[in-house]
């Protein structure tokens, strides 16, 4: 079977930046489920005009065909970001994991098992919602191999035209996003470095009564600091939609604070 191409714009992109400042630090970006590196590029774009170092990956099975996707479990996810991980490691003297939604949950479960110097996850899962079918998906994707997709809900119009991402779900990765925040959860305590958690008040995918910060920020008790907002007036892609530039201000105040001596 031949491989499907990656989508136009949708490649991960890697930004050089200036090693003599900002203590050399590489930020890894991932994207969320389903979705591309171009979501993550405003943010990657912001970062590297301040001088940072920027790679934004993209996870297995995204970005080309959603039958790329099918085959892929969330092992294959989180090797994609111990990929790139030991990648910018080589050319850094600090690596920040920072992700959206899964991404955000992928960036967490790294930090536990590779040193980094800090982690920053928006809009991270930190459980699905309750759901009885989740045990039959074995079963369902044999009948209903993708879930179609509602429009999505973004507050910048003219942003979401530059949104490129698959139009149907999975049905099984449903079930490899579930594995996934299980080991999530399970890794929360290991994780030593600083952490910052950006949510919106407004988001529809990961909403604020789902008490997904809250859950996260509890088991990071052994965390160096745990640093939490809310942004308003934003859906669920924050790095790309209208609080984009005040997710690049909170980011990089952080990254400021790893710098600092």
């Amino acid at each position: 079977m031949p491989s499907h191409l990656i989508l136009p714009t949708a490649e991960p992109f890697f930004l050089p930046g200036d090693p003599r400042t900002k203590g050399h630090i590489g930020c890894l970006l991932s994207h969320g489920f389903t979705g591309t590196p171009k979501e993550m590029r405003p943010l990657g774009e912001a970062l590297n005009r301040l001088g940072y170092t920027v790679l934004g990956i993209r996870l297995a099975g995204h970005a080309t065909d959603p039958d790329d996707m099918r085959r892929s479990t969330w092992r294959h996810w989180a090797a994609s970001v111990e990929d790139g991980y030991h990648l910018l490691r080589g050319v850094t003297e600090k690596v920040v994991l920072m992700g959206l939604s899964m991404g955000g949950s992928l960036a967490l479960y790294t930090a536990a098992r590779f040193p980094v110097a800090g982690v920053v996850a928006m809009a991270a899962p930190h459980h699905l919602p309750r759901d009885p079918r989740l045990p039959l998906i074995p079963l369902l994707s044999l009948v209903r191999p993708y879930d179609p997709k509602g429009p999505p809900q973004w507050v910048d119009k003219e942003a979401l035209k530059e949104l490129v991402t698959y139009p149907v779900t999975p049905t099984r990765s449903y079930l490899e996003l579930h594995l996934l925040l299980g080991e999530m959860r399970a890794s929360l305590p290991r994780v030593t470095a600083p952490v910052l958690l950006l949510y919106g008040r407004e988001d529809p995918v990961v909403p604020a009564a789902g008490g997904h910060m809250e859950a996260i920020a509890a088991g990071l008790q052994n965390a160096a600091r745990v640093e939490q907002h809310w942004l308003e007036g934003s859906g669920h892609i924050l790095p790309a939609d209208a609080q984009r530039a005040r997710v690049a201000e909170l980011v990089s105040a952080f990254l400021r604070n790893l710098a600092a001596p």
